[in-house]
């Protein structure tokens, strides 16, 4: 993940010559330890007190984290992930903060993000453990992300109506850029549609990106008011499951943005009408929904050929066309 390390260190405080570097909240550690897993076992004793890890399982990983179960002496499960060579800042930070925005809304089942932290050989992030099963009902996932669009942000920022994030994120692993902005189509133009299309680097693209970008405001009617809303941001069936019958999301890609934003990978989550028809019931479909789903998903068609290539150059191209077309 990539971050602001400025943004990080803001929210550090230091206490004097110990062992660690805490975040105010209890959140955030910066270790001394030179070893990952005896520090994972620290906090969760220590600072959490869960008591001691007794078992620590394997749960897989990918090209740049490892994923563990901790199980504790009083009977506590903790879900770790680690990324060895890598600090907290750069790969965790960002999670544990949108993990912890979508926990706030209290609308979905999201895990209890502990701490993330730094160790001597790399970082990790310490979080609930959920025994995860598929998807929920349709209606009840369109209902529950409604109810989650309709809270109250929990960033004083996003209360006052700005867009954006407390740190940058990544999405997949292209960076997610999150600085607060007063409008949302300057944050979309800007932080989402031009910076991907600068990654890109191609120049047709970048012909049909800037005609798109210089009148994002024919898909926005002028009455629309757009609120910041907590966003998962990579909503796909990967990221979406269920805990006891309840929607639950994992991995984000948080930020506050319009609500509308969410959906621009619904061509990888297989919403369908129960779904739909339970969202809109809370959040009715406003007038140029389908133009503007198309934008939505355009960001994140561009996203995949930045990390891809091949085929989605056509689907970004097609999309870019179609939208200028309306213009």
């Amino acid at each position: 993940v990539v971050h602001s390390a400025e943004a990080c260190q803001s929210n550090f405080v230091k206490r004097g010559q110990t062992r660690s570097v805490r975040r105010m909240n209890k959140g955030i550690v910066r270790a001394k330890s030179s070893d990952i897993d005896e520090e994972i076992h620290r906090v969760i004793e220590s600072d959490l007190g869960f008591g001691s890890v007794e078992k620590m399982t394997f749960f897989g990983g990918s090209s740049w984290s490892s994923c563990y179960l901790c199980e504790t002496s009083q009977g506590k499960k903790v879900f770790a992930k680690t990324a060895r060579g890598r600090k907290s800042e750069d790969m965790f930070l960002g999670e544990y903060l949108g993990l912890k925005a979508m926990f706030d809304t209290g609308a979905l089942r999201i895990p209890d993000v502990y701490q993330c932290g730094d160790a001597g050989t790399g970082s990790f992030i310490l979080m609930e453990y959920l025994k995860l099963n598929g998807g929920s009902s349709q209606a009840l996932l369109g209902e529950c992300l409604a109810r989650m669009h309709l809270s109250t942000p929990s960033h004083p920022k996003a209360q006052e109506g700005f867009f954006g994030f407390d740190v940058d994120n990544t999405i997949g692993g292209t960076p997610q850029p999150n600085p607060w902005t007063d409008t949302w189509l300057t944050f979309f133009k800007v932080h989402r549609l031009q910076h991907q299309l600068r990654l890109a680097g191609d120049k047709n693209l970048s012909v049909l990106g800037e005609k798109l970008c210089n009148n994002l405001e024919v898909f926005f009617p002028a009455d629309m008011e757009i609120k910041p809303c907590t966003l998962h941001g990579d909503l796909w069936s990967g990221n979406i499951a269920s805990v006891e019958g309840k929607p639950c999301l994992i991995d984000p890609a948080a930020y506050y943005g319009h609500s509308e934003a969410e959906f621009g990978m619904s061509w990888c989550a297989g919403f369908g009408k129960e779904f739909y028809d339970a969202y809109h019931a809370l959040i009715p479909r406003a007038p140029g929904f389908s133009d503007r789903h198309d934008l939505y998903t355009l960001y994140h068609m561009l996203n995949h050929y930045n990390l891809f290539g091949g085929g989605y150059y056509g689907q970004c191209e097609n999309l870019l066309k179609r939208l200028v077309s309306k213009i």
